[in-house]
């Protein structure tokens, strides 16, 4: 049960900084120092949250 929030917790900050990437985007631009970072944030979530799945399937190489 803990596993499951703690996947759907993840889930919602991927979304939550996905739409604040998106925003930056449109205020700042695409090459904006803030939108990199915050698509850097997403990507790192993202790897994390795939990482977990691959052990789950026990897909091999992933730490």
């Amino acid at each position: 049960m803990d596993e499951v929030r703690f996947d759907e917790s993840l889930l919602h900050q991927i979304e939550i900084k996905r739409q604040l990437m998106i925003q930056s985007g449109i205020e700042n631009g695409l090459q904006s120092k803030q939108t990199l970072c915050l698509s850097k944030q997403v990507d790192h979530l993202m790897n994390k949250f795939n990482q977990i799945y691959h052990r789950k399937l026990g897909i091999p190489g992933q730490k």
